[in-house]
């Protein structure tokens, strides 16, 4: 009898346990989204959403067109991150969603649900941090890239340094229902020590901004390169390519994304013996024969490449934007390129073919104003923008 109460007095102990400990899960606090969501590697046919939470989870987005039918009128696909047919938790979620259709409008909601144990293949989940896909306060919605879109406009900003004054400044340039893109060119963060540069940077002003509902395009800068997280680029910034260099088409414009690397030789001690920038961009530029060879490449009106380090400066060039130079130019000047665009020098300038080894025109905007672009069948419009909404300068190109 004395045994038979003490087993009973020990299994409601384990009960009791079991419930406090369950108790104790489900009223901590809940899960939270702390950065995003955010729009990466938009192209025709896809796009990937971004965001990150406060502790693991599981995650998924639906997907809804933007045709006036309730976003609960009917089940929505839902999609997952993957990864050798598992589906991935953690704190970072990069949801990438194929099979679109270009120039279409789509609406989309995020869903976390908090990993608060793993035994073995048992899996126990918390709460769950979800967005509300109803009320005024509602815009989870983008629009494809079309390369059939008669006019469109983009912006660049880059080398802010993560300076919060400037880059919301210089966002004023950017105009909801008429913007479609936006390219960072580089330095937009002076080292990458932390995930929590990136967002205190430059993410969380162009979500509060536009991220959301527009992508924007990392084009890498040296400064990118540094720092313990500077490996886990593609990890906050996919590309279709999964490397920092790649391509987009939308409108008349067939855009180049290039990665320039490293300012300095792969042998200066700044380094550590860490970088190999010179193999890299041989491979980049075996990459880049491809492309303009491509029948989107020839067959667009306007062909504009991004760069972080113009290959500008002759002799007084270091040697990465030198070295740049010497593994794409030759590639780029048979490809009937209409601009590229830089920054890096923190000072604008335009240079001629005649000043340079290109031949075509390098516009290189500083460090504190923007370059707006309108594209339609006449030409590329851009006007340089600064800090106070005042044109410095415009250019024209056919």
């Amino acid at each position: 009898m004395i045994a038979d109460s003490l087993h009973l007095f020990l299994y409601m102990k384990k009960i009791l346990l079991i419930a406090a400990l369950f108790c104790g899960v489900y009223s901590a606090q809940a899960i939270k989204i702390i950065h995003g969501p955010y729009l990466q590697a938009v192209t025709e046919t896809e796009a990937t959403i971004m965001w990150v939470t406060d502790t693991k989870a599981l995650s998924w987005v639906e997907l809804a067109p933007n045709d006036g039918t309730n976003f609960y009128h009917v089940e929505r696909p839902k999609y997952y991150q993957t990864y050798l047919g598992k589906r991935v938790y953690g704190t970072v979620h990069q949801i990438r969603i194929t099979g679109l259709e270009p120039g279409k409008t789509y609406r989309y909601s995020t869903s976390s649900k908090e990993v608060v144990g793993m035994k073995g293949h048992r899996v126990t989940y918390g709460h769950v941090a979800t967005t509300k896909v109803y009320g005024k306060n509602f815009n989870n919605v983008f629009t494809t890239l079309n390369s059939k879109k008669e006019s469109s406009q983009f912006i660049m900003l880059n080398d802010i340094h993560a300076k919060q004054e400037k880059i919301e400044a210089l966002l004023n340039t950017f105009e909801d229902g008429k913007t479609d893109m936006v390219f960072y060119t580089g330095d937009m963060v002076s080292m990458v020590p932390t995930e929590e540069i990136l967002f205190q940077g430059f993410v969380d002003a162009s979500v509060n901004r536009f991220a959301n509902r527009v992508p924007f395009y990392l084009v890498r800068g040296n400064h990118e390169t540094r720092g313990l997280f500077a490996t886990s680029f593609m990890t906050y910034f996919p590309s279709i390519t999964g490397k920092p260099y790649f391509t987009l088409q939308h409108g008349d414009v067939f855009y180049i994304i290039l990665d320039g690397g490293e300012d300095k030789p792969d042998s200066c001690l700044e380094y550590y013996e860490t970088a190999d920038y010179d193999t890299y961009r041989k491979e980049e530029a075996e990459w880049l024969k491809g492309v303009v060879e491509s029948e989107a490449c020839k067959s667009a009106k306007y062909r504009v490449v991004l760069m972080h380090m113009p290959p500008i400066g002759g002799k007084n060039m270091w040697h990465g934007p030198k070295h740049a130079g010497e593994c794409f130019l030759p590639i780029l000047n048979k490809a009937n390129i209409t601009v590229m665009l830089s920054g890096h020098t923190h000072r604008y300038s335009y240079n001629t073919p005649e000043t340079t080894d290109a031949e075509f025109p390098i516009l290189v905007n500083g460090h504190n104003t923007a370059l707006k672009a309108d594209v339609d069948a006449n030409g590329i419009n851009i006007k340089v923008v600064d800090m106070t909404g005042a044109v410095k300068h415009q250019h024209s190109f056919k």
